[in-house]
């Protein structure tokens, strides 16, 4: 049986940029390999796993807007996983309604 890891929750600062166009994501992973972390994103949420040694960072959590994740761009620098995500265009889905 594979030994279980003490988990930890990362980190994680939010803020929008400069022109109220992206959502920024910091995550604090001290000691972390960057080919080890593993980020997937939705919409409305991330998920966040990052194995160090005998622990694990994890974080999970809702976004405060949709956002476009096939177009996150992201850096690893210094122990901080810096993620920059578009916002998604609120009328990008608008149907017209046929008025009747």
């Amino acid at each position: 049986m594979a030994e279980e890891k003490l988990r930890i929750t990362a980190d994680v600062c939010t803020c929008v940029d400069e022109d109220n166009n992206s959502l920024i994501l910091e995550f604090d992973l001290p000691g972390v390999n960057k080919e080890d972390i593993d980020l997937r994103m939705q919409k409305d949420s991330f998920t966040l796993r990052a194995p160090r040694g005998e622990m694990e960072y994890v974080n999970a959590s809702v976004l405060c807007c949709p956002v476009l994740p096939e177009k996150a761009a992201s850096s690893y620098e210094n122990g901080v996983l810096t993620v920059t995500v578009p916002f998604k265009d609120p009328a990008t889905d608008m149907i017209e309604v046929k008025i009747s």
